[in-house]
């Protein structure tokens, strides 16, 4: 079975729907569905925006302030988690050259 193309203003779109909805306590799982895309992929494209605007407060945008905190605490444990994924590999590679 051929792999389903989304564009990119799809997606986009349907991760702000995603956020705006779990805002009014609406699961992202029923915004996949509504939009008939798999649960994973759109939680997939939602990560995928963490990480580009990790840091920018864009994400925090409109949040409470104990989701604006789950938030951060979502993009500092991904922050420290690409921290060590470097620093795993700058071992590995300066291993190899010396």
């Amino acid at each position: 079975m051929a792999r389903k193309r989304y564009s990119e203003e799809f997606k986009v779109e349907a991760v702000r729907l995603a956020r705006e909805a779990k805002r009014t306590g609406k699961s992202a799982k029923v915004v996949a569905r509504e939009l008939g895309v798999h649960s994973n992929t759109l939680a997939d494209w939602m990560e995928t925006d963490d990480m580009a605007h990790a840091g920018t407060g864009k994400n925090t945008q409109g949040l409470t302030p104990e989701q604006e905190n789950e938030q951060l605490r979502k993009e500092i444990r991904l922050l420290k988690m690409e921290r060590e994924i470097l620093k795993k590999a700058a071992a590995f590679f300066a291993k190899e050259t010396g």
